[in-house]
């Protein structure tokens, strides 16, 4: 009871200051996000922000990582275009709450521990593929904009690095999107995009409006298992990633419940199924938001700038939004795996580029992990498929001393290495500094001894389990 008394307060009165703030800052990016992944995803705008509002009230009390900010995310909104495309959205909101009970079935069976698996390399490269598509992504708010528009990203720009060194009172995102605002209302400047009014009221409760079918859930199985397979690699990434920046190790098996609750929610409110945001996550860590209080002000203050102060958002300039866009591109790209490649493994950077190219070149973060982390595994087999056989004479007997792993992808050098043509009555098979893995090497052994034995030669094999040797025929 102390202890749990101990985290509340540490959750919602440390640093309250701090974490208000970050939550605000954080909430400014995830507006335009929220609105291009509605687009993406080929619905209204109000069902990314409704998604948003849902997770991130929901999350903020259920999840496992304090500070992790979780919403409408663009990997998973280019998987959801075709269903309401083909079914409607109410086939989306469907899918949403079918997604969630996924989720917290991968919570309740304990799916975090395969992270585990996730190699540093490709943890690298999915953090700078994403830093690389969010550059990309902000590309498009330049098209067909007048100089003013790269004037004012770039006093975005100075205002975010160069306010810290004399004020740091206010996040400087922040301070950004204040000042900016402010001077293009106060000058009247013209040419200049803002985020527009956003038709929103307070989300309702609904139920889908659907046959309750075994058809509908044929149609909507294959997106919701999609959607909670990506949800659950970027939410994990992003958890591992949060725990390397603040020292801590937090229940990622929770997170994932927290998750699958939140989305469940999120589909009887009109909204799309979301995950954690790692652009947004990093922002609100580095600017104070560490705890539960962050994101639940992210939340509380997204649905005040939407349903009461709307008038107010719409008078924000994009290119301060732009800018704080790409300081988070700077701020997660990790630029000593570019830098300072000859300080890691070739491995290791191989699979990161591997995952980076995979990420760039299709868009789709999933894609990128199971590519870099096939690369590790090949990589590994290869590595470990590398033993050394050596031989010796003691008197009429030739031993030979097996160093390395056995299984599928070295078995043949056991096969390849122990002479047909030996000429010893006695051959000895040394494996007590091997282990035979699988069947595969299991068979490789037995057609050694058989083919040896055939020759008219006794064979004997010593396995690190026995401690006498002994004759295998």
């Amino acid at each position: 009871m102390i202890v749990q008394l101990g985290n509340w307060r540490e959750q919602w009165t440390t640093n309250v200051k701090g974490n208000v703030l970050a939550g605000m800052t954080a909430t400014l990016a995830l507006i335009p996000d929220s609105l291009a992944f509605s687009f993406m995803a080929g619905v209204p705008p109000q069902v990314g922000i409704y998604a948003t509002i849902c997770i991130l009230l929901l999350i903020t009390f259920l999840g496992g990582r304090p500070g992790m900010i979780s919403a409408a995310a663009g990997s998973m909104a280019v998987l959801m275009l075709s269903l309401v495309e083909e079914h409607g959205i109410q086939y989306l909101f469907a899918a949403t709450i079918l997604t969630g009970i996924i989720q917290y079935l991968m919570g309740v069976f304990k799916l975090g521990r395969l992270m585990s698996f996730v190699p540093q390399g490709v943890l690298v490269g999915f953090v700078n593929a994403l830093a690389i598509l969010i550059f990309l992504s902000q590309l498009r708010y330049f098209s067909g904009e007048s100089w003013v528009m790269y004037l004012l990203v770039a006093v975005t720009l100075v205002i975010i690095y160069v306010l810290p060194r004399y004020f740091k009172a206010i996040p400087s995102p922040l301070a950004a999107v204040v000042l900016l605002t402010f001077a293009v209302w106060v000058t009247g400047m013209d040419g200049v995009t803002r985020i527009g009014e956003i038709d929103a009221s307070l989300p309702a409760f609904l139920i889908p409006d659907i046959p309750l079918t075994w058809e509908t859930l044929m149609i909507i199985l294959p997106t919701s298992f999609s959607l909670a397979i990506v949800g659950f690699t970027e939410t994990m990434l992003t958890h591992n990633l949060l725990d390397e920046m603040t020292d801590e190790r937090t229940d990622k098996n929770k997170e994932m419940r927290g998750q699958g609750i939140a989305n469940f929610v999120a589909g009887f409110f009109g909204g799309m199924a979301g995950c954690a945001l790692v652009a947004e996550s990093v922002l609100n860590v580095k600017m104070g938001g560490r705890n539960r209080l962050s994101t639940l002000v992210a939340a509380l203050f997204l649905l005040l700038l939407v349903v009461v102060l709307g008038d107010v958002l719409a008078l924000v300039p994009m290119a301060a939004l732009v800018g704080i866009m790409l300081m988070v591109c700077v701020a997660i790209f990790d630029w000593k795996s570019i830098f300072n490649m000859r300080a890691v493994p070739a491995s290791e950077t191989i699979v990161m580029l591997v995952t980076v190219g995979t990420v760039v070149l299709t868009h789709d973060l999933a894609l990128g992990v199971i590519a870099g982390v096939l690369v590790s595994f090949v990589w590994f087999a290869v590595q470990a498929s590398k033993v050394q056989i050596h031989s010796e004479w003691q008197g009429e007997r030739r031993i030979y001393r097996i160093q390395g792993q056995l299984f599928f992808a070295s078995a043949s050098e056991l096969e390849a290495k122990i002479e047909h043509g030996c000429k010893a009555e006695e051959v000895h098979i040394d494996l007590t500094q091997t282990r035979v893995w699988d069947h595969t090497a299991e068979l490789a052994l037995t057609k050694t001894v058989d083919r040896l034995t055939r020759a008219g030669k006794k064979v004997v094999v010593r396995k690190p389990e026995q401690q006498k040797v002994q004759p295998v025929r």
